[in-house]
């Protein structure tokens, strides 16, 4: 039976599961004696379940034709841009107050795992509608996880590609199409694999946040987008939360799945050397943790002086506790801001460093994880490659010492990367004209961006002065800004490989 419902579109499926899930919030809100919102899901559910129903039925007498990794790379692509109009009718049909912009804007945001809202008062909305959001922003961390083993690995894209023999977008050598397996195969091999995982993860999270003191929905939503990287909350982060430090800390330890796919798979390794310590991305991101807070944390000590503050041990550790929670949060691109963080700034006297947001929420966590960005595999890729040029001006006739892995990294892998970031600067150049011409400032227009690219919404409210109102944006703002997430999500080159005619040819 399995087996029978893989053979059909992967859009089709990914339609059939958002069906089903609909019936979870439908059943929260009847418990919750939320009628219309219960109806809204209940009867959207019904309605999609019967219209795949269909669509497969209709399908299913015409010739097999196995999927490709093109046509599953096209169903990602139709994930993130027609799946949400769908996800956005119960939506749209509970909250009742709103536009349907306004409520697609919210699921592309939320599959994505932008968490950019709408809705900055989280009051507005009923605990089934934040339980909602939620759970899309699980199931886009879900599918990244799965989607970059089963889709974006065989095509070397995502990150893959400066690890990788073959060139992005295209099969490694010519007998590696044939001794793959097929994606049918991969897609559930790999949904066995992870699924547990991500499940288990989340579940856990949740009972120690309830644990240390939240709802249990509010514990729910911060878990499944602590583990989705997507940063939303139902009480307006987890500053709100009734956990306090301790959820923090919780939280902090799940964010570092985001550094790492090691930390949770090795199906895709990017290093020949086994262990979470030898993983370039890893002890990349953790120097990042680190170093940046003891920066910050010097300079509010230093501060500090002016204040006569220097010998409150507590506010120190608090602001000290603050910065690296917040950092890594940002460099997984959740943008959970932690309460300690805004201490931290009274007590130095410091203002919103949102320049400093923005560059770790650019630079991104790991390869084939929820977490978006430019990702920590190409950073340290054009590290090696600058480090290696800054040996050869000294010594000009010098011979690099490394494995011809290494090697290709820093030569055909490094110039792939230096190409996805001029493409990354192109794209966020584009889309800072175009959010400017449609009225907004020119500071609006960078934030906007780098939010949307990065797949961190929280820094429209964060990264600013003051927080970008998104309910004031044009709708033609608005679909740019939807295109920018979806592009950040699966970035250019992937977007290239689909107008890629060569993958078009049976």
């Amino acid at each position: 039976m399995v087996a029978r419902l893989l053979r059909f579109p992967l859009i089709l499926i990914l339609a059939g599961i958002a069906a089903l899930a609909m019936l979870l919030p439908a059943f929260h809100a009847l418990v919750q004696e939320d009628f219309s919102v219960a109806r809204a899901f209940a009867y959207s559910s019904i309605l999609g379940l019967a219209l795949v129903a269909l669509i497969g039925l209709a399908m299913s007498n015409q010739p097999h034709r196995l999927n490709s990794d093109l046509r599953d790379l096209l169903s990602l692509f139709l994930a993130f841009t027609v799946l949400p109009l769908f996800l956005a009718v119960p939506f749209y049909e509970g909250l009742a107050t709103t536009s349907f912009i306004n409520a697609y804007f919210e699921m592309v945001s939320s599959l994505t795992t932008t968490g950019a809202t709408m809705f900055a008062d989280a009051a507005r909305l009923s605990d089934s509608l934040h339980l909602w959001r939620g759970m899309v922003g699980w199931f886009g961390g879900l599918l990244m996880w799965i989607a970059a083993a089963a889709v974006l690995a065989p095509l070397a894209l995502g990150g893959f590609e400066v690890t990788a023999s073959g060139e992005p977008g295209q099969f490694g050598t010519e007998t590696e199409r044939f001794e793959r397996a097929s994606s049918v195969k991969r897609l559930s091999q790999v949904s066995v694999q992870l699924v547990p995982i991500y499940i288990g993860l989340s579940a856990g999270l949740w009972v120690l946040l309830m644990i240390g003191g939240d709802r249990p929905l509010v514990a729910l939503v911060h878990s499944m987008s602590t583990l989705s990287t997507s940063g939303i909350s139902a009480v307006g982060g987890v500053a709100q939360a009734g956990s306090g430090i301790g959820g923090e800390a919780v939280i902090f330890l799940f964010l570092l799945f985001g550094l790492s796919r090691l930390t949770f798979s090795s199906d895709t390794v990017t290093t020949s050397r086994p262990g979470l310590h030898n993983d370039p991305e890893f002890r990349l991101g953790m120097i990042l943790v680190l170093g940046v807070p003891i920066l910050l944390f010097a300079r509010h000590w230093i501060a500090a002086f002016d204040v006569d503050e220097v010998e409150n041990l507590s506010l120190a550790l608090r602001a000290l506790w603050g910065g690296v929670f917040t950092t890594l949060s940002f460099l997984t691109t959740t943008g959970f801001e932690s309460a300690s963080w805004t201490t931290a700034r009274d007590w130095s006297g410091l203002g919103t460093p949102g320049l400093i947001l923005m560059g770790l929420a650019l630079v991104g966590g790991g390869v084939a994880t929820t977490a978006g960005g430019v990702k920590l595999l190409r950073v340290y890729v054009l590290y090696l490659n600058s480090q290696r040029e800054m040996e050869r001006m000294v010594y000009p006739s010098s011979v690099g010492r490394a494995s011809p892995g290494s090697r290709r990294i820093r030569r055909q892998g490094a110039y792939i990367a230096w190409v996805f970031f001029m493409l990354f600067a192109m794209s966020l150049s584009v889309i800072i004209l175009a959010l400017a011409g449609f009225g907004q400032s020119f500071e609006a227009a960078v934030v906007l961006a780098v939010a949307a690219l990065s797949t961190t919404g929280p820094l429209i409210t964060v990264a600013s002065e003051t927080p970008i109102n998104l309910l004031t944006l044009s709708a033609p703002a608005k679909l740019v800004m939807c295109g920018a997430m979806v592009l950040g999500r699966m970035e250019m080159l992937a977007i290239i490989a689909l107008c890629n005619p060569g993958l078009w040819r049976d």
